[in-house]
């Protein structure tokens, strides 16, 4: 595998994508389609595989933190234990003529890559293989380009992947899986319905852009995606290629089929008011570490389940992320206990589980919820300069059927508090990389979706 392998993970994503204009400033928005959408999944089932993807996600947080050898880069994205990281997807289409790809929004890793042909060992996936020789502007990165210099594990593959002397990489994640391929670059379209074939994108937004194209892929993948979409802070992630200073997102229910919304570009400012609800723009510092350079960072000082502060040390807060790779909220051990007993003290219901499920923070419901619903205390993450207060939706899940209701945060082992989309739905989220900061607001993100 030496000289032949490349680890990919900058291809660069888009799905159903249009041009938005926004005081001068051009928007890239992408739909975008939640992993588990059209299964016919019943909502306890939804439930249990996010609560076992949110765990997946963590092992692949706490391998990264943690991984020293120094001739293999960790990433996320791919997930671990049987259960895939994959949350949510965004497709665009590759090549001239375009061929569509489905990649995974991440941003926990940088790269952006997808499968491509000829594949030597890879996941199935339900999209063909992109097919590199079937583009009359695909072109392979050269070994001695400075690009191919300054990417990190980079060698030089050899003929067997149709070109002398590519530049080529090998990308390790934190459960094992590994990709690899050629770096190379191509035309990107974004907009129309991405389905290829001989469709004209020129009237659609293109841009020349690097990516990976993986020749090699093993681990634990998902069959409806064929890659991954790097959103984090490095200078190969898709916010980067494109040279925006801000990007933001917008989940829609995942109990619901409704796309969401991601948007590339713009003034940070402009949260869209139209669709959100009452409250206002709350902003906190982003912060970074070194150790975990491609993460988003917050500065977390507690956490209040209905007016009680829980009485944690803010040093049991110090390793906090927004992650949208994750489903659910994780928080450190003694946290997560102090949080369930305050909830077990609030809601006063005898506790109960939902079968097959990790979560255990779950109480047994009275037959008197099938027409009214008990009382949850509020939960609130106290962050630097804004309290963001949770609504019930987006860590309550009720059951009324096996009439049990649960909380939907989830305990991990080490210090580091991961804050999930499932916490996210709803709320328009916008990361400000000018400015380090983020914002948020909620909103009906349908509203925005239909607005575009």
């Amino acid at each position: 595998m030496k000289n032949q392998l490349v680890v990919l993970l900058v291809l660069l994503i888009a799905l159903p994508v249009r041009a938005v204009p926004a005081s001068g400033a051009v928007v890239v928005a992408a739909l975008l389609t939640h992993a588990d959408a059209a299964r016919g999944l019943a909502t306890p089932e939804l439930v249990r595989r996010m609560a076992h993807r949110a765990r997946a996600r963590r092992r692949l947080l706490s391998a990264s933190s943690h991984d020293e050898r120094p001739a293999v880069r960790v990433g996320l994205g791919a997930g671990g234990g049987g259960i895939v990281t994959n949350e949510y997807l965004v497709r665009l289409a590759v090549g001239t003529p375009p061929r569509p790809v489905a990649l995974t929004l991440d941003t926990g890793s940088d790269l952006v890559w997808t499968q491509c042909a000829p594949c030597r060992d890879c996941f199935h996936q339900g999209l063909p293989l992109l097919d590199p020789a079937a583009s009359s502007t695909y072109a392979a990165l050269p070994c001695g380009a400075p690009r191919c210099r300054a990417l990190p594990f980079t060698s030089c593959g050899g003929r067997s992947w149709g070109s002398n002397r590519s530049c080529a990489y090998v990308y390790h994640y934190g459960d094992k899986s590994v990709t690899a391929g050629e770096i190379a670059t191509d035309r990107f379209t974004f907009g129309g319905d991405n389905g290829g074939g001989n469709g004209d994108g020129d009237s659609l937004p293109t841009r020349r852009l690097t990516f990976g194209c993986g020749h090699f892929n093993k681990g634990v993948f998902q069959s409806n995606e064929t890659g991954i979409a790097g959103f984090g802070r490095g200078r190969w992630s898709l916010p980067s290629q494109l040279n925006v200073t801000s990007f933001s997102y917008c989940f829609t229910s995942m109990f619901e089929s409704k796309s969401s919304l991601v948007t590339l570009g713009g003034e940070p400012a402009e949260l869209y008011s139209h669709a959100h609800l009452s409250g206002e723009v709350r902003t906190t510092p982003l912060l970074k570490n070194p150790s975990q350079p491609s993460l988003y960072f917050l500065s977390l000082k507690g956490i209040s389940v209905g007016k009680t502060r829980l009485p944690v040390p803010e040093a049991k807060f110090r390793s906090t992320i927004i992650d949208s790779g994750a489903s659910i909220t994780t928080l450190p051990e003694q946290v997560y206990e102090a949080v369930k007993a305050e909830f077990a003290a609030q809601v006063g219901l005898p506790p109960s589980g939902v079968e097959g499920s990790v979560l255990d923070l779950c109480f047994a419901l009275p037959v008197t919820a099938l027409w009214r619903r008990p009382a949850v205390p509020s939960l609130t993450l106290h962050l630097e300069g804004a309290d963001w207060e949770l609504p019930r939706g987006n860590y309550v899940f009720e059951d009324l059927g096996a009439r049990v209701m649960c909380v939907v945060l989830d305990a991990a082992p080490g210090e580091q508090t991961v804050i999930g989309n499932f916490q996210q739905q709803n709320t328009h989220v916008v990361y400000d990389l000018e400015n380090d900061r983020l914002s948020f607001a909620p909103a009906r993100c349908d509203s925005l979706v239909a607005s575009l």
